[in-house]
């Protein structure tokens, strides 16, 4: 197959299983793999995966920095004054967290399940969720209580439940292994620009302060949710279909999309009506990476809600503890989509999920140890969350490489997506606010769940190298 435009330009020369099973065959190598390849025209397959990119990165990219503004736009209205306006608890902004997360965790499955089904367009379904998160995300700006906050954060994290698994699905039925990880780095680098975005829009919506007599936090609230809602509309008319149905390509250009998903993947099951979910949801590789994933997303989930306030309380003034993390979501950024272009190249992930743990217990450690210089603390954000950014698309990715079947994958996506995601619920509790500014509570139990992370990658890639040796034949992606 020939090379795609850069920087996803990747050969894929590994050898796959042919009975579409998640290689655990112990089907001897041939050169089948070649011979099929040759048979496909090589410049038609390039353009195929052009027009993919094009009608499915940009939609999915911009629905996931949405989302995930409005996730984590209630960091940036902490320090615009929500919970003294709201009559808050001490607890209060810990709350409304968790209770985002909770149907966040518990409905990603059913959703992808809902998804996966005949006769659902992912168009009316990712769009219907995008237009319900944007109008839930600008209630927030319109309540007058923390309990009506509250209510808000429920709903929008039982909306949101089918934003990432959906996507994830969405994009590994279009993508062969080599060609998912890079792109599913773009998606996940969207959420960092969102990041971005909301450091310089709460930045500037801040002084909307007074304006038709609301403050101005509830105006990050609102205008950003406006913006949400309005883009559900435009997934619901342009969101691409499966892709034995797909619009954007012409017959031939889908004859060749889906040989060539074919050859690597064999007749993969695309059945969703009669399935054995219990075999899905118990698939011991699917729980493996998830743990995995699990651990990183302690280091991103306690940077993007708890650094404004971490530099706040270092002597950062609120607007500028909001503009000081705009370089760290930007080099993240950059790395993110690096190190899955990386991985495709090396044909490893696990080598980089490991490096990515690595870095971000570094950055525990110094959080841990230190609390002035204040530069020195915030050197150790740049390290955790970097290194959750190394981490979390290339343990989806590897996911992807290790089971095929469309009801597998959106259960497992599902699951790392929802239990993975639950290291929220540790995040949003340990730090506890009459342990400002050292945290050790919370910079003890980060450093500890990401260093299980780092031992449990490396554990799991060693069984999968060991696997490989005995089998003389590669079974498992590493």
């Amino acid at each position: 197959m020939a090379d795609t435009a850069p920087p996803f330009a990747i050969d894929e020369k590994t050898p796959v299983p042919k009975d579409g099973s998640a290689h655990e065959s112990n089907t001897t190598e041939t050169d089948s793999h070649d011979v099929a390849s040759s048979q496909i025209d090589t410049d038609l397959g390039s353009k195929v995966t052009r027009k993919i990119d094009i009608a499915l990165l940009p939609l999915l990219g911009m629905m996931y920095l949405l989302a995930f503004l409005d996730r984590t736009n209630i960091a940036t209205a902490k320090l615009n004054g929500f919970e003294a306006d709201l009559h808050m608890p001490s607890s209060g902004y810990n709350t409304a967290l968790w209770v985002f997360y909770l149907p966040f965790v518990l409905l990603e499955v059913p959703c992808n399940l809902i998804l996966g089904r005949r006769g659902v367009r992912p168009a009316y379904w990712l769009g219907g969720i995008i237009f319900i998160l944007g109008i839930t995300s600008m209630c927030q700006g319109l309540t007058r209580s923390a309990g009506g906050l509250y209510a808000c954060r429920a709903l929008m994290g039982a909306v949101e439940a089918g934003v990432q698994p959906g996507a994830a699905l969405l994009m590994a039925q279009y993508y062969r292994r080599v060609e998912f990880a890079p792109r599913f780095s773009f998606f996940i680098c969207c959420a960092l620009i969102g990041n971005t975005f909301s450091a310089f829009l709460a930045y500037a919506i801040s002084h909307m302060d007074g304006v038709h007599g609301l403050e101005g936090w509830r105006w990050i609230f609102i205008l950003e949710g406006i913006v949400t809602g309005c883009f559900g509309i435009v997934l619901g008319i342009f969101t691409p279909s499966w892709p034995e149905k797909a619009h954007f390509l012409n017959e031939s250009e889908r004859e060749v999309l889906l040989r060539r998903l074919e050859i690597e993947r064999g007749k993969e099951n695309l059945d969703m009506q009669n399935v054995n979910w219990i075999k899905c949801m118990l698939n011991w590789k699917t729980w493996a990476i998830t743990l995995v994933f699990f651990c990183c997303d302690m280091s991103a989930a306690s940077t993007v809600s708890f650094s404004p306030t971490i530099l706040s309380q270092l002597g950062y003034s609120g607007n500028r503890a909001n503009v000081m993390l705009i370089p760290i979501y930007l080099v993240g950024a950059f790395i993110m989509v690096s190190s899955g272009w990386i991985a495709g190249r090396i044909n490893n992930r696990s080598g980089v999920i490991a490096f990515g743990a690595a870095m971000s217990i570094v950055g525990w450690a110094i959080q841990r140890a230190q609390v002035q210089p204040a530069g020195v603390r915030y050197f150790g954000l740049y390290m955790i969350y970097w290194g959750a950014n190394i981490q979390m698309p290339n343990c989806v990715a590897w996911f992807h490489s290790n089971v095929v079947g469309r009801p597998e994958k959106a259960v497992g996506m599902a699951i790392i997506a929802g239990f993975g995601n639950s290291c929220n619920f540790v995040a949003s509790n340990v730090f506890i606010t009459s342990e400002a500014p050292r945290y050790p509570t919370a910079f003890s139990t980060g450093l500890a769940i990401q260093s299980l992370g780092f031992v449990s990658c490396l554990t799991l890639a060693g069984f999968f190298f060991i696997q490989n040796k005995k089998a003389g034949t590669q079974k498992y992606y590493l």
